[in-house]
């Protein structure tokens, strides 16, 4: 697992200096008609992340590209499909963005619609157990096949000594390439986060589902 530079024992900057970089957001969604007390905690993550990602690049360098989950397209129509995504990562890109770093496509857009239809499908709630043990068997391979294009499109994207800022939900199963040095941004409002969500998980019916928000509207 990556450092969490909220926490990190800090070595000497210099140990830093040259090479590939990548600093890693977890991705946060607000969900559907969220309660206000999980909207507060959103809203101070994301004021905590940038904090966190503005301090970095004073000490370290600058974003020269920006990856997000979900999105397909680069450049300003990439940044346009964030805004409709997510709020709270659309701010720190269009700020990194508006200082001159270039928006890359992370996901390639036949693989991403794959894999989204078959977690769909799998959602629904199927229940014959051979149907079942197909449609998953489909979702797998869809998975695979997202994670290594993702895998190979950084290590294709990211150039030498550049650094890159990656938005992704945590749980992924991302092999970043071995030359790059990762940089986990988790401020203390994500702890916050997790215990709002395992403080609900035996009341279902008052839980927000923000990993689906995320994926119904792209």
């Amino acid at each position: 697992m990556a450092e969490e530079l909220a926490k990190i024992e800090k070595p000497a900057v210099e140990s830093f200096i040259g090479g590939r970089r990548l600093y890693f957001i977890p991705l946060i969604y607000q969900g559907i008609e969220p309660p206000a007390d999980y909207v507060a905690k959103f809203r101070k993550y994301w004021t905590q992340v940038d904090d966190h990602l503005s301090n970095l690049e004073l000490k370290l360098e600058q974003v020269n590209k920006v990856y997000h989950e979900l999105v397909s397209q680069s450049g300003e129509e990439g940044v346009r499909a964030v805004k409709d995504l997510n709020d709270g990562s659309y701010r720190i890109i269009k700020n990194r963005a508006d200082r001159g770093a270039r928006f890359e496509a992370l996901e390639d857009g036949d693989l991403l619609t794959e894999y989204m239809d078959w977690s769909r499908c799998l959602a629904i709630g199927l229940q014959n157990q051979g149907v079942i043990f197909r449609v998953y068997g489909f979702y797998t391979e869809a998975n695979k096949k997202r994670n290594d294009y993702i895998t190979k499109h950084l290590d294709e994207t990211l150039g030498a000594d550049e650094t890159g800022l990656l938005f992704m939900r945590e749980g992924h199963q991302i092999q970043f390439p071995a030359d790059v040095q990762v940089f986990y941004v988790s401020p203390p409002s994500l702890d916050e986060i997790h215990r709002w969500f395992r403080d609900r998980e035996s009341q279902p019916e008052e839980q927000i589902t923000p990993e689906k928000e995320g994926q119904e509207q792209s």
